[in-house]
């Protein structure tokens, strides 16, 4: 996640977004665990933050960005107490959630593109620092939770944010508005994993001969 100190309202509205669904999938994780109150709020923050604190420690930005602006951590709050709630009084959405997570993980892996981009980081890095700040959190989590991570099995996640950051960057490249190669590279990142929830699709596994 990139928060800065003024961003446009829009940005910072659906990075707390962001914030909002990954701390939901690590709360209803930590459930899943039958984990206690505590261990379910550690999980669904370091799901939620996870990723971008390791990058802003990568980069040397001091202070990380949730002790600069506490928003994100009274939306982890709040997104885990809705979560917690919502499951004791009805079914998990399972449907939903996987939307909101490629809404989310869109969200990060471009505005950590950009943090990055600022930082004056070369392109390779760039893209390196997108992807850890969107998908570094549910590698957290689901080592914390003993799954083994998302983005080491054949679902496009990882490479979902790689293709959108791609796009950022080419389109940064031609000298394209900010706001436009967001959105483009956002549209890539959401739309490639949301298509592969749709149609199943995964990337090929690769096995030795027998």
């Amino acid at each position: 996640m990139g928060l800065k100190p003024s961003p446009p309202v829009l940005i910072y509205a659906l990075d707390l977004f962001g914030v909002a669904v990954f701390a939901a999938s690590g709360a209803i994780a930590g459930i899943a665990a039958q984990m206690d109150l505590l261990g379910v709020l550690v999980l669904a923050t370091i799901t939620a933050i996870g990723g971008g604190t390791i990058r802003d420690v990568l980069l040397g930005s001091r202070p990380v960005f949730w002790i600069r602006d506490s928003g994100p951590i009274y939306t982890i709050i709040a997104a885990t107490i809705a979560t917690l709630i919502w499951v004791h009084f009805l079914p998990i959405p399972t449907k939903a959630l996987p939307i909101a997570d490629a809404l989310g993980l869109a969200v990060f892996a471009i505005s950590g593109a950009q943090v990055a981009e600022k930082a004056g980081c070369r392109p390779l890095v760039i893209v390196l620092m997108g992807t850890l700040t969107g998908a570094g959190g549910g590698v957290l989590r689901d080592v914390l939770s003993a799954k083994v991570p998302l983005i080491l099995r054949q679902d496009v996640y990882a490479s979902a944010a790689i293709a959108g950051i791609t796009v950022y960057l080419l389109l940064r490249a031609v000298r394209a508005p900010t706001a436009a190669a967001f959105a483009a590279g956002f549209a890539i990142v959401a739309g490639t994993r949301l298509a592969a929830i749709a149609f199943d699709l995964s990337l090929p596994v690769f096995s030795l001969p027998q």
